[in-house]
C-alpha cells in the first residue's frame, strides 16, 4: 500500500455540503489514451499510487475514458490505497457516437445504469462525486436529479456535480439537490464563464442552500 505520509497537500472544499478534497487533484483521463497512447496498466497504477504517496487523494475519471478502461484501471489502483482517504470523481451521460455526432443521455434510468456500472468497474461501495458529463436537453434537468438525489439517500454516491451545464441549468439542478462541484474550463485563455456561469455561483446559487 502507498505511503500517504511523505508529502503533506492541502485541502480544499467543494460546495457547502462537506466534500473536501486534495487542492491539487489527478486528473485520470490520459492513462488509458486520448491525447496520448495509453500507459501501460502496470505504469499508469504506478503513477497513481505514486501520486497518493505525494499527497493527491482526490482523483478524476469518467465512464467515457477508455471508454469504462479508466474506471477499471484506477479500481485496480484504488484495491492498494484506503479507500475513505481517496475522494473518488466519475461522470455519466456520454451514451454513444451517432450519425450526428455523440449522443448524450441523462434519463433517470439511465443516470441509475451508469451509476451501478461504475461502482462495480471501480470495485468501490459509493462515488464521492458523480458529475454528469453533458447535459441531455432532452429531459428536463430536474428529472436526472431526481435520480441522483436517490443515488445519493442510497448512499451510492455522496455529492453530486455538473459538467459544461449553463447557468439555468445549474439553478434548476441545485433546487432539487446541492450542486457541490462544477467542472469546466477556466483558464488564461477561457474566460467565458466569468460572464455568467461566476455570478450565477457566487449570487443566486448560495440563497438555494
Amino acid at each position: 500500500m502507498a505511503d500517504d505520509s511523505e508529502t503533506h497537500i492541502p485541502t480544499v472544499k467543494f460546495g457547502t455540503q462537506g466534500l473536501q478534497v486534495s487542492k491539487l487533484g489527478f486528473g485520470c483521463m490520459g492513462l488509458t489514451g486520448v491525447y496520448n497512447s495509453p500507459i501501460h496498466e502496470e505504469d499508469a497504477i504506478s503513477l497513481i499510487l505514486y501520486a497518493f504517496s505525494h499527497g493527491i487523494s482526490f482523483f478524476d475519471t469518467s465512464d467515457a475514458y477508455g471508454p469504462l478502461k479508466n474506471e477499471v484501471l484506477l479500481g485496480k489502483a484504488l484495491k492498494q490505497l484506503p479507500r475513505e482517504k481517496v475522494q473518488l470523481a466519475t461522470k455519466f451521460g456520454f451514451a454513444g457516437v451517432g450519425p450526428s455526432g455523440v449522443i448524450v443521455k441523462g434519463t433517470p434510468e439511465y443516470v441509475r445504469k451508469c451509476c451501478e456500472a461504475s461502482l462495480e468497474r471501480l470495485g468501490v461501495d459509493y462515488i464521492d462525486l458523480y458529475y454528469q458529463h453533458r447535459v441531455d436537453k432532452s429531459v428536463p434537468i430536474e428529472e436526472t436529479m431526481g435520480e441522483l438525489k436517490k443515488l445519493v439517500e442510497e448512499g451510492k454516491v455522496k455529492y453530486i456535480g455538473l459538467s459544461e451545464a449553463s447557468p439555468d441549468t445549474i439553478r434548476r439542478a441545485h433546487a432539487v439537490h446541492p450542486i457541490s462541484a462544477l467542472q469546466m474550463e477556466w483558464s488564461l485563455w477561457t474566460r467565458d464563464i466569468e460572464e455568467d456561469i461566476i455570478p450565477a455561483l457566487h449570487g443566486e446559487l448560495r440563497h438555494l442552500g
